[in-house]
């Protein structure tokens, strides 16, 4: 079977992530694969924001825990070391699916590279924040960007999931 079919079907939401830090040229390989998502007219706007500092990392969390309305001591990104923060240009008319993409190459990357990986939402929420609106403008981030989500990112704590049976009746055929 061809590697990157291989991959597509392997690849699965890891919730329980290992605290060890990914090696920067790894992270870069996975932003590198967003950055080169299709998007609509060539456009490129959406943006990766890469968090591998712990303290902003559990600022993050904790937001998110109050926006799904957990407990604090609930962590939603499942331990992982490394969110990768995906927003999209909302002046693009595709910026919705952009970003989808962008995210959807984050994932086939990260696995494809050995490491675990989870499409953590909520970002739509905390980027309507000024606690997060004044984060971007910190980083020298102008425009009306919408979040499209977060991906959590690290080493597997366990087995990759098998993959559950697909739902028959989902392909039609127009010859």
């Amino acid at each position: 079977m061809n590697i990157t079919i291989q991959n597509l079907k392997e690849r699965r939401s890891i919730r329980k992530f290992k605290p060890d830090p990914i090696p920067q040229d790894l992270i870069d390989q996975i932003i590198e694969a967003g950055l080169y998502a299709p998007t609509g007219k060539n456009q490129q706007d959406s943006i990766i924001i890469a968090v591998t500092q712990k303290k902003l990392r559990d600022q993050i969390a904790q937001r998110n825990c109050e926006i799904g309305g957990w407990d604090p001591s609930f962590d939603p990104f499942y331990g992982a070391p490394v969110i990768l923060i995906v927003l999209a240009n909302r002046s693009c008319n595709n910026y919705i699916y952009d970003g989808s993409l962008t995210m959807g190459n984050l994932l086939n990357a990260a696995h494809a590279l050995g490491l675990g990986s989870c499409w953590i939402h909520r970002t739509r929420q905390e980027f309507e924040t000024q606690e997060f609106k004044d984060l971007l403008t910190s980083l020298g981030i102008k425009g009306d960007y919408e979040g499209i989500g977060h991906c959590a990112l690290g080493y597997i704590d366990g087995e990759n999931p098998l993959p559950p049976k697909r739902k028959d009746g989902r392909v039609y055929y127009i010859r």
